[in-house]
């Protein structure tokens, strides 16, 4: 422990020999003071002093001269550095250290004033919101549509316009000094209706270019909500018996399963519509559906020793498949996955949950009856699940049937039919020709819908077809129907609860590789085909993350 030297300058012994005495008004650094005692303490003047070690102080004692008797100096042992050189290197260290730009994600943007009258902004906002209600309630991603409602309140010169979008409704305002506008629509309707998507679509391309009012605007929209539809609904119900015809033949099955297929889809869409019009719940009538193309599967199983028919002229089990098909087609599972991707997870969830929700409906009807046919003695049997089952050609024509029977069946114009129908051929040959490379079902439908993803982007602008028309209608002879029904073969017939939640995980993985892919080939192919937007910039920032 250091020990405390206290004294005078009197007190001080002669140099020895050699050193070297500090200037006048300098302490030798063996002799600094560490410690100066409190000055405003009290001093008793019969108290003896004590060293560090509390051993008595012999010697001369000096007096106490008070707080003036002479300067506090600083230990040796403590250097400082001059002012000037800690600056200098609080400076450098700064300048390595601290950032020199704005940031990186702008927080709080400042507001411009559109200069505007209420009643026009509000006007605007209107049509706006109309616009956003079509293309939501029509399975466009939220991300899309964000972009188009913005996209369209700029062309009429409203740019502080802010979107928020939920699974159930929309939300829209704009911010004025003296009133701001808020605006809320309610979503009530979903449906398969291209049509009136390409047209709003439309709509905002030109209004963008500058050749529509907002009067016009209105007057036109009134005009796409209240339109026809471009086909009755006699030639859907036609096109989806076509497109479970194509799903059969492309797994493997001939012209009778065609045929008792694509009859079995037309009896389900009757009746689901019968249903839908009496207000039952669609979880019903998705279990209702698969029901149905169950049970005729087995009363096929059924009449079979009676008639002589064997498997192979008639699997019951491609019936079920092409059933299921024509029920997966109409979930929005691109869309879901769309809006995970592009930073919309709220909308994402509710979008999932609804998909999940109805598959578990399907997956419930074909549980119920083939338990029922179980307990009637009625055997039960499935075919081979590896991929297609027909011969190159046969499989990417068959694709492309089953892709522009759902895009009649979802009211696309007939111009395009013909480019969704092309688009089904390549994402058929693309499945096989990744399943002739060694991929699994799963990484197959992943890149058979990569390559449907990247053509619907680059050819969206030619065709004036919103991407996402192309991209659905493309993906639907990949949705996983056989497989769906093998894992509830497996749940019902052997009772193994292991082997069916692997056949459900591997269904469930081929719907997300599907949507995943489009999701991907779009993004890739958008810059490609065309220049993207500041809008659909600004949106797409929402996706980056945000540690960026």
């Amino acid at each position: 422990m250091d020990s405390f030297v206290v004294g005078t300058n009197s007190d001080r012994q002669p140099a020895a020999a050699g050193s070297v005495e500090p200037p006048a008004g300098e302490e030798s650094p063996s002799r600094t003071v560490d410690h100066v005692a409190d000055q405003t303490s009290s001093h008793d003047p019969h108290a003896t002093p004590t060293g560090t070690l509390g051993e008595p102080v012999t010697g001369p004692i000096p007096p106490q001269t008070g707080p003036g008797s002479g300067p506090v100096r600083r230990s040796a042992r403590t250097p400082t550095l001059s002012s000037a050189p800690q600056r200098r290197l609080r400076e450098r260290a700064r300048w390595v250290m601290a950032g020199d730009g704005p940031p990186t994600t702008a927080f709080a943007a400042v507001r411009k004033d559109s200069g505007l009258a209420a009643e026009v902004e509000r006007s605007v906002l209107d049509l706006v919101l109309r616009t956003g209600e079509v293309m939501v309630a029509t399975g466009a991603p939220v991300a899309d549509t964000t972009a188009v409602m913005l996209r369209l309140a700029a062309a009429y010169g409203v740019t502080n316009c802010q979107v928020d979008i939920t699974f159930i409704s929309i939300t829209a305002s704009i911010d004025r000094d003296d009133d701001p506008v808020t605006k809320v629509r309610v979503i009530n309707v979903r449906t398969s209706d291209y049509s009136r998507l390409t047209e709003v679509t439309h709509l905002v391309d030109s209004a963008d270019a500058g050749n529509l009012s907002v009067e016009a605007a209105h007057e036109r929209m009134n005009r796409i909500l209240t339109a026809p539809h471009p086909y009755r609904r006699w030639v859907v119900t036609g096109a989806l018996g076509t497109m479970a015809a194509g799903v059969a033949v492309l797994l493997g099955g001939g012209l009778p399963v065609a045929a008792v297929a694509a009859v079995t889809t037309m009896v389900i869409d009757r009746s689901l519509r019968f249903l839908r019009n009496h207000g039952l719940p669609y979880l019903f009538q998705q279990a209702l559906g698969a029901g149905i193309a169950t049970m005729v599967a087995l009363l096929l199983l059924w009449i079979k020793p009676y008639l002589d028919i064997s498997d192979e002229f008639l699997p019951p089990s491609l019936v079920v498949a092409s059933g299921i098909v024509v029920l997966l087609a109409g979930l929005s599972l691109v869309g879901a996955a769309q809006d995970a991707i592009s930073g919309f997870p709220l909308t994402s969830a509710a979008r999932s949950y609804e998909v999940v929700l109805y598959t578990v409906g399907i997956v419930v009807g074909i549980g119920f009856v083939l338990d029922v046919g179980r307990r009637f003695g009625v055997p039960l049997s499935i075919n081979d699940l590896t991929g297609f089952a027909t011969a190159l050609p046969l499989q990417i024509g068959c694709g492309a049937v089953i892709a522009g029977s759902w895009a009649v069946a979802s009211y696309t114009r007939m111009r395009t039919v013909p480019v969704v129908m092309g688009v089904g051929a390549l994402a058929s040959a693309s499945y096989a020709g990744f399943l002739a490379l060694g991929m699994g079902p799963a990484g197959s439908s992943f890149g058979a819908a990569l390559v449907v993803g990247l053509l619907s982007a680059l050819v969206q602008r030619g065709m004036r077809t919103p991407s996402m028309v192309i991209a659905v209608c493309g993906i639907t002879p990949l949705l996983p129907g056989l497989a769906i029904y093998a894992a509830m073969f497996e749940f019902v017939d052997s009772g193994d609860v292991i082997a069916g939640g692997v056949r459900l995980i591997a269904a469930l993985s081929i719907g997300l590789a599907l949507a995943a892919g489009v999701t991907l080939g779009e993004f890739i192919g958008t810059p490609l085909g065309r220049n993207a937007d500041r809008w659909q910039r600004k949106v797409q920032a929402r996706a980056r993350g945000t540690r960026i």
